[in-house]
């Protein structure tokens, strides 16, 4: 299967990566296919050398059945190259404990209960 994929070139704690078509079975800096494009992520944002794509073979690649990794698929997203993804679920570590999400149930319960209470009331006072 191929892999549109980058790579990591750069100096320690300088990373720069090439964005390349590879087979998936290759190593991740190892051998690829055709080099399309290039990622400098110590550039702002706004910068136009941050992400260069060759758009063109990018297509043919893509047509082709090459599929882009999670990060590449968001620059080709943005560069409108393909729909965007939908962003998969996370895990489950920053949620609060069952019982703890109970609790918060419960209180909002509550809360709800005693909201409409409230402006009745008000209506009776006024």
């Amino acid at each position: 299967m191929l892999a549109i994929r980058m790579t990591r070139h750069g100096a320690k704690k300088r990373p720069f990566f090439h964005i390349v078509v590879a087979d998936s079975r290759s190593p991740r800096d190892g051998r690829f296919i055709e080099k399309l494009g290039t990622y400098n992520p110590l550039l702002p944002r706004e910068h136009e050398q941050r992400i260069t794509l060759d758009q063109e073979r990018i297509a043919h690649w893509l047509k082709v059945g090459a599929q882009p990794s999670d990060r590449v698929a968001r620059f080709l997203a943005t560069a409108e190259l393909m729909k965007p993804r939908e962003r998969r679920e996370q895990s489950k570590k920053p949620q609060p404990r069952a019982k703890t999400q109970e609790r918060m149930k419960a209180a909002a319960a509550a809360t709800a209960a005693a909201a409409p209470a409230e402006p009745a009331k008000e209506a009776a006072a006024t």
